[in-house]
Order: C-alpha cells, then structure tokens, then sequence
C-alpha cells in the first residue's frame, strides 16, 4: 500500500529552505557550523547561554522569545532580556538553597513560564532539570524524584497537595520545594517555599557556570515495557544536536513564529519545545491550556505561526474533527509543519495538504538520541508514511543480529534501525544501569530497538518495535501498516494493532479501533472495515478480528500502547502504568 510522492509546489517554499542540496551538506557536513552556536571560554558549554545569554546581550535582546497563551489567549510575552533576568534570578535562588553542579533540579508545573525559567536557570546554576510531566499520578512522581535523587522541586501548590505532599518523608534527599501560589494571597503549604518571594531575593546579574560539552545537563525518565523507568542522562553538548536539527529538520530560520505542542514534561517539550527554537533565536508559542480543535485553528492563524511542530495522535485527533473547522480560518504565515511522537500515518500527511496547503513532514528519534536522526526535509520529496532519510552527520543503517554480531540488511529487508555513535546529542547512558547501556549498543552502532526498511533510494519506512511485530504464517507483519490502512477508513479515528495466538499461524492480527462521531458500532460496521482492510492489505496481512473500543490505551504523549492492549487481551501483567493517559 503506498501513497504518492508528494512534491512541493514552488509556492509552498515561500522561504529558501535551510537545507537546500541533500547530497551536497552530508558530503561536507560539519555539527558545529550547523549548530551556529558561540561557546564560553576556554573550550565551555552551556546549553542555557546558547538559549539566552547570548541572545540578550545582542541585537536580539528586545525580540521576543517566548510567547505565553492563557484561557482567553491573552498573551504574556518575554523578550531575551527579560528571559535572562528571569532565569538569571532563578539560577542564584538554587545557588542560595545550596544546588551545586550536577544535582538535579525538578519541576512538575505543566506549561507555565515557571517551568521554562526554571529548566534554564537550572543549567545555567550547572546542575541537572528533571522535567516530570503535571499528570503524572504519586507514584509516578515518587519512583523519578527518588531514582533521579531530586534536591529541589518546582511546583503549584494544587499539584503539590495532590501529590507530593505525602510523599515527602519518603524522599529523603528532596530538601526543598518551591511551590508556585494559584491564587494571590493563598496559604503556602507547610514545609515548601514560595517560588516568586525565592526569585524576588536576589538581585539578578548571574554568571552562568562554565559547564563542560560532557557535563550533565538534562534526565529524563522514560518508561519500559516491564520495571522501573529508566533514567537517561545528556550532556550539554546535546545543545549542538539540538540547534543543527532545528535548523535542517524543522527549517528554523531568523524571524520564525514557532509552536511545538509537546509538554516540556517529555523529551521533545524541552528539546524541540524549550532549547532548540531558543537557541535558534526564533520567537516561540506556548499554550497553557489543553487540546482543543478550534482554540489550535485559532492559534495558528491569530499568532501567525509559520513553523508547527506536533504529534501524530493531534493529527488524527484533528482529523476525527473533520475539514471544517480548519476552513474557518486562513494560515498565510504557514509554511512548514511537522511532527514526531510515533510514525505519522500516510493518509494523515496527505490531510494537511487539505487543510493548510501543506503536507505534514515526518521524522523519527528517540529520548536517548536526544534530537531528530531521520526526516523529511522541505527541499526534498516527501513520501507519505516515511521517516525520512538520515540528518546530514548522522549515519544510520538497517542491521540483522546474527550469530557473529550484527550485519546490514539488504535494500527493502525488514531489520534493526541503527546508528554510528558520535552525534553529539547521544545519551551518555542510563543512570545507574551501565548494564542496560551496553545492550544498546553492537561495537559503535546504537541499537534503537525500532524496526525497519530502507529503500533503494536512502528513505526509511518504519515498521514497529521490536516486540510489536506480528508474526503470522511466516509473515513479518508491521502493526503501523495495518493501522495506516485502517484509518483509510471513513469511521476509524484511531487503530491499534496487535498480534494474538493462532494454533495454525502462530499469530494472527486482531485490530482495535475508535470510530469518528457519527459512526455506531455494530456487526454491519465491522464487517465493512474488515473488506475495507482486505482490500488495502490482502488477507494474510488484514485483521482477523476487530474489536470496537470507546478510547484506546495512550501514553499522556499520545502513544498507543500495543503492549497494553496485549497485555489485557491475553491476561498477562500490564507492567508500568506511570505514562499511562488518564482514563484509558
């Protein structure tokens, strides 16, 4: 099942692309150059002087930096300048309560300026920000707060009484909390810190630390399918990844209106959503409030958003919405969009070109490569349902494990995605868990675990996780293709696809889906999806069985999760639960 290539009119490059000759930039490609970064003296790196400092001691200082929407959308914007004053203020407040280099620094705010001031000023103090995501249940914040070995947490005070409080005697080692009042004149809870009165003692005019390219700088937890999550650590060098993505994968360029979508408590809400439109110099977006179709219509055309960077469930969520009300308003400003979070479905690419004009251009990393590693570029033929090819810099293959090691795939083979160590956003390992490290890797190449194909032209087409691929009667099934070919289906808004015993096959693929509103569950309506899915797919590869499911289990940043639904159908343990979305 393929979509055609979709080339970009003339009309649609309203800008010259930052990353105009493929083959020309990955022949003489250079990380720093790409990256247009300054440095400290004597060889320093500090990912917070690259996002700010430097910007507001030149000619960007009265520009715009961060734009933030409330309920009405009111805006309440920070230039550079005062985006350093600010973070400047918050650094020498952890520097007073006793923060050293490398202690780690946690928040869980959700997207309110607190939480961007306080990732900043924590770099710049050189200790480590630990983002939590604000939904996240006690235990979750509980198991990261513990592993990560948290010194200080930046909070409201509603979320602090809800589900900190009583895990205080359990931290030990959080010694301090700063808690953000909701309502003015509010009662500070026992035992925490008023953020603003912490900012307000101090006179401002810190000197970032003179943090090293291998300095700690940022932990993120991610979760796995079974066990503790896992804590994995970056440097400040990744800084340099950052910045060089933005511009070549995400076409960042002087004077962009930009808005990702991601919540800083993932990884691409402070990579893509915090450091890298910031070290960039561009202007950013950041809504305080949560999905909604026509406030993000409104958003796009309102601020003048000219690069949108969002995730696949969005898409589809805006699509289960129909065309119209992204016809109700006009995106002039609009010229590139993206997204990243799970494979992009092909028919969702497509949709964007019916609803702004422009397709949506996929790409794929993980949290422990720290920054975008294969895309689709604006300059470039975009091929619905690709990831892309790989970012000038970055060398990536499809390998097979074999007795003697790994080896490479052949051109269209289903294997392995993998890359060549030395990008300089590579994680620098799993906290605490050398062991789990190392199973990473085969000599220098990074095992991401994400199976895949790439074609006789350099493109790579993802095929699923390790673990989600269907094996049935000698078929190696993708579940992201399956799913694709559902959602061509007029009544599907979401589909997860998973593998279920069969005594003759092996495997057999059971589909469960969402269905538009408007649309009922019954035997007709099955039925019509599963000729639907024979005729896209054949009947090797289409489901045998479908289930109808009011909402499927999601991450809180909006993946399905296979396992999960493979787990309740089949009776086995679920696993961590922590990412889990509420209510699926």
């Amino acid at each position: 099942m393929q979509f055609a290539p979709i080339q970009k009119r003339s009309d649609q490059l309203r800008r010259a692309p930052n990353l105009e000759d493929y083959a020309a930039s990955r022949s003489c490609f250079d990380w720093q150059a790409a990256a247009a970064l300054e440095g400290l003296p004597g060889g320093s790196l500090n990912i917070a002087h690259e996002a700010v400092d430097r910007h507001a001691r030149g000619a960007r200082a009265s520009q715009r930096a961060i734009r933030f929407l409330g309920a009405d959308l009111a805006p309440a914007d920070y230039t550079y300048a005062d985006l350093k004053a600010a973070t400047d203020r918050v650094a020498a407040a952890l520097v007073r309560l006793g923060v050293g280099p490398g202690e780690r620094v946690a928040t869980l705010a959700g997207r309110v300026p607190a939480q961007y001031l306080t990732a900043i000023g924590a770099m710049k103090a050189g200790a480590v920000f630990l983002p939590l995501f604000s939904a996240f249940g006690p235990e979750p914040i509980r198991a990261r707060l513990e592993l990560g070995g948290a010194r200080v947490l930046v909070t409201t005070d509603l979320l602090y009484r809800r589900k900190v409080a009583a895990l205080r005697e359990a931290l030990p080692l959080l010694e301090h909390v700063l808690v953000l009042r909701t309502a003015p004149g509010s009662e500070l809870p026992p035992g925490t810190l008023d953020f603003d009165e912490a900012l307000a003692a101090g006179d401002g005019g810190f000197e970032t630390r003179r943090t090293r390219p291998g300095d700690m700088a940022l932990l993120h937890f991610t979760s796995g399918t079974t066990g503790l999550p896992k804590g994995v650590m970056h440097a400040h060098r990744a800084v340099i990844g950052h910045a060089a993505t933005a511009r070549l994968a995400l076409d960042l360029q002087d004077g962009d209106l930009y808005w990702c979508t991601a919540d800083p408590g993932w990884v691409t809400g402070v990579s893509y959503g915090i450091i890298a439109p910031l070290a960039c110099g561009v202007t950013m977006i950041v809504d305080r409030e949560e999905f909604d179709p026509e406030r993000w219509y409104a958003i796009l055309a309102g601020e003048q958003v000219s690069v949108w960077y969002t995730a696949p469930t969005a898409i589809r969520m805006l699509m289960k919405a129909g065309l119209e009300p992204a016809r109700r308003h006009t995106y002039p400003a609009l010229r590139h969009l993206a997204s990243v979070g799970e494979p992009l479905n092909p028919e969702a690419v497509v949709w964007g070109v019916e609803a702004f004009g422009l397709p949506f251009h996929d790409n794929w990393w993980q949290t422990e490569t720290g920054a975008i590693m294969v895309a689709n570029y604006p300059s470039m033929e975009l091929r619905p349902g690709s990831m892309g090819r790989p970012v000038p810099g970055v060398e990536a293959a499809v390998l097979k494990r074999g007795a003697e090691g790994v080896e490479p795939a052949a051109t269209g083979e289903v294997g392995e995605l993998a890359l060549k160590s030395g990008w300089p956003s590579m994680f620098m390992g799993y906290l605490g868990d050398e062991a789990r490290t190392r199973k990473c890797f085969a000599g220098d190449w990074y095992l991401s675990g994400d199976l895949a194909r790439m074609d006789e032209d350099g493109y790579f087409w993802f095929v699923g996780r390790a673990d989600d691929v269907i094996k049935a009667a000698g078929h190696l099934i993708s579940p992201f293709e399956v799913e694709s070919a559902l959602l061509r289906h007029a009544a599907v808004a979401q589909a997860g696809v998973i593998g279920i015993p069969d005594p003759v096959a092996g495997s057999a693929v059971k589909a469960f889906v969402e269905l538009k509103p408007g649309f009922e569950a019954g035997e007709a309506l099955r039925r019509d999806i599963l000729a639907h899915a024979r005729r896209l797919l054949g009947a090797a590869v289409a489901p045998r069985e479908i289930a109808f499911a009011a909402q499927l289990p999601r991450t809180r940043s909006g993946k399905i999760m296979r396992r999960l639904l493979r787990a309740r159908e089949l009776g086995l343990p679920e696993g961590d639960l922590s990412t889990l979305e509420a209510g699926a």
